[in-house]
């Protein structure tokens, strides 16, 4: 063979988070890793931020495998925070800036969190911390004055200052490939929350095949997303910018004026909003034809075929492609390659990432279906999370003996492998990109007295695509009205998995000893296309802006 040949490829270069920003801040040290709106981060500030904060770690006593929580809003500390936590061998654990106390407190408890970061913007209710058995410390990052029982970030870094940068260097010397690098939690089909492990190596994989064999990124790209830092999406998109030695550009507070005002002024090259929900206010507001975002070369985006072209006609000049992605994937599973058809960009998720395999298969016989057949799918490979912690026998239940990871998703796969998302097997809905466990929602509304049996169903929605509808049979004798149990859900539980519709019944459709869900989502659909209502109302919970 000619060695000429082996020009196009790349050769696996994995290293752990902690080295790969400081090789990229030794390479490059005055080139902007990270920009906000209001602020802008070099590489080598952003590793001396994440060195003085694994030091501040250190000096606290955070050993290695040990998890350190980070529920902060976005901005640069996000970041920082997450490759400190990795530096010295603990495990960081992004967390939903949305979740109430009954759902933060779900998230500390499971995963036996030792530390945790906030922000003044960020408090955590003093019942959270009551409930805590393993947490010892919360840092409060940012300005302000701290909270009774939170130590300031002032008192945090003289701590670490005190400690020898090389003691830092020595513990990231013992941190593997293999080791775990984030604990993602996502929503499931279970009541309790779920940890997802992904090591350095799945994130390093992805980076590379989403930063070369699919965005095509290199040093002069400045990669946009308004992902919330706490998404599997926006720390992956980060390493993958990293990775490539590019300029991570973050809306910070989601606005579509101050998107638009970012993606003019960067000069962003590749846009990754991920859902439509998302970039649909950004291409729809008044001010969008009047700005210059000639620079964009390259979207990524995910919905109805019909929107997916839509919006692909409103910035004609850029190549517009989708995904089929998941946590446990590391983020995409497959995306479009930007020399498929744009049908093909419009209607399928695209081929597998380099180093993943994809399967579809019948779930009842488990045998592999023909190309364009639904079924279950199924993927390894290099990307792949590792399991969920402190959850063995779901880990156990979840992968195959040949260490194929069983989605509970209905898929199909056209001849040349592309990947296509169709339904779940899961009870899981999609809620504007973010997942909702029906029985995460079921197990809260149960804990309301007039509440006796409650099924959690996925509601169409013409702006979140479903929404959740609660089907509730009350404690004989008991009288609550609608209103009532949305009201107990807002402020207690994050906004979008608060039911939208609240309907009770007397009797539930049964088929044997279980209720048929189907049912009662073909009756709320039913219901609200005869009252022609394809869009529910909004709810706004105290201090929650969706």
């Amino acid at each position: 063979m000619n060695r000429g040949d082996l020009t196009p490829l790349r050769w696996v270069d994995v290293t752990t988070l902690g080295d790969l920003l400081e090789r990229r801040a030794h390479e490059h040290p005055e080139r902007i890793a990270l920009a906000f709106p209001d602020i802008e981060v070099g590489y080598a500030q952003l590793a001396d931020r994440a060195d003085l904060l694994a030091r501040g770690l250190l000096a606290a006593g955070v050993a290695p495998g040990e998890t350190v929580g980070i529920l902060l809003p976005n901005c640069p500390d996000s970041i920082a925070a997450l490759f400190a936590v990795t530096r010295i061998g603990a495990l960081p654990v992004p967390i939903n800036s949305r979740f109430k106390e009954h759902e933060l407190a779900q998230v500390v408890n499971h995963s036996r969190m030792r530390l945790l970061f906030v922000h003044s913007a960020t408090p955590v209710p003093h019942a959270v911390l009551e409930q805590a058995a393993r947490l010892r410390e919360v840092i409060q990052l940012g300005p302000g004055d701290a909270p009774a029982g939170v130590r300031p970030e002032s008192d945090f870094l003289r701590a670490a200052a005190g400690i020898d940068p090389g003691r830092s260097r020595d513990r990231s010397r013992y941190v593997r490939v293999r080791d775990t690098a984030v604990v993602m939690y996502t929503s499931g089909t279970s009541a309790s929350p779920k940890g997802a492990m992904i090591s350095h190596e799945a994130l390093i994989r992805f980076a590379t095949g989403a930063a070369h064999s699919r965005l095509g990124l290199d040093a002069d790209d400045r990669v946009w997303t308004p992902l919330p830092l706490f998404h599997i999406g926006a720390v992956a998109f980060a390493v993958a910018s990293i990775y490539a030695g590019c300029t991570y550009c973050h809306v910070g507070f989601f606005r579509p004026d101050t998107a638009l005002e970012q993606l003019e002024a960067q000069r962003v090259t590749v846009a990754l909003p991920g859902f439509e929900t998302v970039w649909l206010p950004v291409l729809n507001h008044p001010d969008f034809a009047t700005r210059d975002l000639s620079a964009l070369r390259l979207v990524m985006t995910v919905g109805v075929p019909e929107r997916v072209r839509d919006m692909a006609d409103r910035l004609p000049h850029a190549v517009q492609v989708s995904c089929f992605g998941m946590t446990e994937a590391s983020s995409f599973l497959s995306l479009s390659e930007q020399t498929d058809t744009q049908e093909q960009r419009t209607t399928t998720g695209g081929r597998p990432l380099p180093g993943m395999e994809c399967r579809v298969v019948d779930p009842e016989t488990g045998l592999d279906l023909p190309p364009g057949t639904e079924g279950e799918l199924l993927f390894r490979g290099t990307n792949c999370f590792d399991g969920y912690l402190h959850d063995p026998e779901l880990t156990a239940r979840c992968f195959d003996e040949q260490g194929w990871f069983h989605t509970g998703d209905v898929a199909v796969m056209d001849d040349e492998g592309r990947v296509t998302f169709v339904s779940r097997l899961k009870d899981m809905l999609k809620v504007g990109g973010e997942n909702v466990s029906a029985v995460e929602v079921e197990d809260f509304l149960l804990r309301h007295p007039a509440v006796h049996i409650v099924q959690v169903v996925a509601a169409p929605d013409s702006y979140y695509v479903e929404v959740p509808a609660a089907f509730i049979e009350l404690v004989p004798g008991a009288v609550v009205t609608e209103q009532e149990i949305i009201d107990y859900c807002l402020g207690a539980i994050a906004t979008y998995r608060a039911p939208r519709y609240v309907r009770f019944v007397e009797e539930w459709p049964m088929s044997g000893t279980k209720i048929k869900k189907y049912v009662l989502r073909e009756r709320i659909r039913d219901e609200l296309a005869e009252r022609g209502i394809d869009r529910a109302p909004k709810l706004r919970a105290p201090q929650d802006a969706r």
